[in-house]
């Protein structure tokens, strides 16, 4: 294995792994930290954790044992992946994590790099963009979980560990590679261990990927590892080309516990189809009013595409929050929609479309999948993905983050996924 990543979840796990395929890596995505070794073809790696808004010491924990294990299969560089909105909080633990692996690694010229303008993510002038809003006004500021009120990625860093910050600007940026990495060792020469880095398209990234070679630890959204495959190319190191993807027959569900704008959309566009929904209330979940079974025996009696979802409005959700607490009301939907996938898969479905990065990786752990092939790309960012089942069958799935894939991205997943 040549990378190693380290995703904080399932969703962002799969957008990495499905952007260095398209980079022609062969790319494994791991749900958890494996107990054995991985198949020596893999070239990347990518161990999918559920890990992005747990406390900073279990995120350390888990990214560690994470990064234990790549390197015991060889990795010769690393990759802390996390969401292209930077989701945090400033109690967040995306700088501890970063801060841990780097001192694990004795890394220094640490790249901070959220952008993924293929999505509509930029960062110019160390602040995040969302298509022309700043982070802040993009709607993540509504964010149940980790609002996001600040487009500085700076003073996210600055407020999440010790490490002196840096920043590299798009004037550098835009020269190139070489122009880069000098820019890298002058920041380094300054002392700054972290470096936010500018980047306004996919040719900025691969710049920045093709300044990193050698660099121990790179982090970011999966954008800023378009480059990385580019090196290990030069050497000869990649063999390239994945499995033929095969899609699954059969009935399809779609779960849905994001309450992001985007999903927000495709559920109503869902709805306006004439197409089945069952709403799933936090008021009945903490209850636990609501039967699983009865849920995924609706669900199975429907002829097309049935839709299970919880993506209120933000206003409802921080009314429940208030009621309820975050953590016992997001909690109680997570156990659900795990029980309810659960149940799905007894029952025969062959396809499975998740939208929410908790909710995928609350279903990815209720099913005990251990690993996933990557297909083809659905919508940027969310690929394809196929996991063998204990019965001998498979499960064709979409894990999709929030803010991810166009009003009608649930047909458009059903459709890829049947596809033989």
């Amino acid at each position: 294995m040549l990378l190693g990543c380290i995703g904080d979840d399932f969703t962002g796990s799969g957008d990495l792994a499905n952007t260095l395929a398209l980079q022609g890596m062969r790319v494994t995505q791991f749900c958890g930290v494996p107990a054995g070794p991985a198949d020596p073809g893999i070239e990347a790696g990518v161990v999918a954790l559920k890990s992005r808004t747990i406390s900073a010491d279990a995120a350390i924990a888990q990214s560690l044992a994470a990064l234990d294990w790549l390197r015991a299969q060889g990795c010769r560089q690393f990759l802390f992946k996390y969401c292209s909105t930077f989701d945090s909080t400033p109690e967040g633990n995306i700088g501890p994590v970063t801060a841990a692996l780097a001192e694990a690694l004795a890394a220094r010229k640490v790249v901070v790099c959220p952008a993924f303008p293929g999505a509509g993510r930029t960062v110019y002038q160390g602040h995040l963009f969302v298509n022309d809003r700043l982070l802040s006004e993009s709607g993540m500021e509504n964010h149940p979980l980790t609002p996001m009120t600040d487009p500085d990625i700076r003073r996210w860093m600055a407020a999440q560990t010790v490490l002196k910050t840096g920043h590299i600007g798009f004037a550098s940026v835009r020269q190139g590679a070489a122009e880069i990495a000098a820019a890298l060792a002058r920041a380094d020469a300054a002392g700054a261990r972290l470096i936010v880095v500018d980047a306004l398209s996919d040719q900025d990234l691969i710049e920045i990927g093709t300044a990193l070679d050698g660099v121990p630890l790179v982090t970011g959204g999966s954008g800023v590892a378009m480059g990385l495959p580019g090196n290990f190319r030069r050497r000869g190191l990649l063999a390239g080309g994945q499995n033929g993807w095969q899609g699954v027959s059969g009935k399809s569900a779609v779960l849905s516990g994001s309450c992001s704008n985007a999903t927000r959309g495709q559920v109503a566009r869902h709805q306006a189809q004439g197409l089945p929904v069952f709403e799933i209330s936090a008021d009945a979940a903490v209850a636990g009013a609501l039967n699983p079974e009865e849920i995924a025996a609706w669900a199975l009696a429907q002829d097309n595409r049935p839709l299970i979802y919880s993506s209120a409005d933000p206003a409802v959700v921080r009314a429940a929050q208030e009621k309820h607490s975050r953590d016992r009301a997001a909690g109680a939907i997570e156990a659900l929609f795990a029980a309810i996938a659960r149940a799905l898969v007894a029952g025969g479905i062959g396809r499975l479309i998740v939208a929410g990065g908790e909710t995928s990786g609350a279903v990815v752990e209720g099913l005990g999948l251990h690993s996933l092939e990557i297909g083809p790309e659905i919508a940027p960012g969310a690929p394809a993905l196929r996991s063998g089942l204990p019965n001998g069958s498979a499960l064709a799935l979409a894990l999709k983050s929030g803010n991810f894939g166009g009003p009608d991205f649930f047909a458009e997943a059903d459709t890829i996924l049947g596809a033989t």
